[in-house]
């Protein structure tokens, strides 16, 4: 498989990871667009949203769960942040592996610009 998320979970390319256990891994970004962004992802191949099934339910819940925790530790958690997940090409998804953006550490404008 191709997939830049799967290498990175694979240990197969660096990334600098933020948390980690046996089904989720959060790194953070490359190109982050606030002072806190971090990538949050199942281990598990899923190419988005669109490709959720029955048995990703207790997965998935994980995924939000890190994130809840994640806000936490970076002290991001009163302030405010945003969990954004794109869907498709017109939704800008740019990677074909379901991923959460978690983005704090300033106030963030809706709609994003």
């Amino acid at each position: 498989m191709d997939c830049i998320f799967c290498k990175i979970a694979n240990k197969e390319i660096p990334a600098t990871i933020v948390y980690e256990d046996d089904y989720v891994l959060a790194f953070k970004d490359l190109n982050p667009v606030a002072p806190q962004h971090v990538l949050i992802i199942p281990k598990k191949h899923i190419a988005s949203l669109n490709d959720l099934s029955q048995e990703d339910e207790v997965l998935m819940g994980k995924v939000i769960l890190v994130a809840s925790k994640l806000a936490k530790e970076l002290g991001i958690d009163d302030a405010g942040y945003r969990i954004v997940s794109n869907c498709g090409k017109n939704g800008g998804q740019t990677v074909g592996h379901i991923h959460y953006h978690l983005l704090g550490g300033r106030e963030l404008q809706w709609p994003p610009g």
